[in-house]
């Protein structure tokens, strides 16, 4: 099975274009592009699969018995568990056998979000996600991308390092590194319009009001369709 990847660089591609697509996703919109290789990293570390309804094609290539409920989630979805050896049931012969007919959450999964945001993706059961991360390089199309992605980065530290600052407005920031990062997508624009708030209440605020603004379904934009 195919569960290590050397760490090496690897190139994660333009910065500003990946976070276009990202942004997209993360509403919905599209799912991602990633240049995998051979890594299968999100395949081997205890990851559970959303089965949506409308996974259609997945749903029905996955054996009867091994899915769960999904509490939590809408109603009709379904939950594929990893084995207890972290890897994936569908997962054979180190290569994803439903891989033309994957679910949308793995459609959606991009580990380049963490290398984005200067986090890991967990602890020692995500260690080749890990390593992987600490490969990607991302490139930059010109200066405003390369200020997007310091600003990802210092909103991401803000988050993990000053909670207290949300708590005092009433609101309770993720903890996990996948929730960190996806806030960080979200609001980092607080970072990048002139000189940020120095008050470190008054950033939160000026974060939660970037990261509302991105929810607003407005705000989605429209990047051309993946292909992977």
């Amino acid at each position: 099975m195919s569960g290590t990847v050397d760490e090496h660089t690897v190139n994660a591609g333009p910065f500003g274009a990946w976070l276009l697509r990202l942004r997209a996703s993360l509403h919905g919109d599209t799912g991602m592009d990633v240049p995998c290789g051979d890594c299968t990293g999100c395949c081997t570390s205890g990851y559970s699969i959303q089965l949506r309804r409308s996974d259609v094609a997945a749903r029905a290539r996955v054996p009867v018995g091994i899915t769960v409920e999904a509490p939590g989630f809408a109603p009709g979805d379904l939950t594929l568990p990893a084995r207890e050896d972290g890897t994936c049931p569908m997962l054979q012969a180190g290569r994803c056998s439903i891989y033309a007919e994957r679910p949308q959450t793995c459609l959606d999964y991009d580990c380049r979000i963490f290398a984005a945001a200067g986090l890991d993706a967990g602890g020692a059961d995500k260690r080749v996600i890990n390593q992987r991360v600490r490969a990607w390089r991302f490139d930059y199309e010109d200066d405003a991308a390369r200020r997007a992605h310091d600003a990802v980065r210092a909103a991401a530290r803000f988050i993990r390092e000053r909670p207290e600052a949300f708590s005092a407005l009433g609101v309770r920031v993720p903890t996990g590194t996948m929730g960190i990062a996806v806030l960080a997508i979200k609001a980092h624009a607080a970072l990048l319009d002139g000189a940020p708030p120095r008050d470190p209440v008054e950033l939160a605020r000026a974060m939660m009001v970037a990261g509302r603004a991105y929810d607003a379904p407005a705000a989605a934009p429209s990047p051309p369709a993946a292909t992977r």
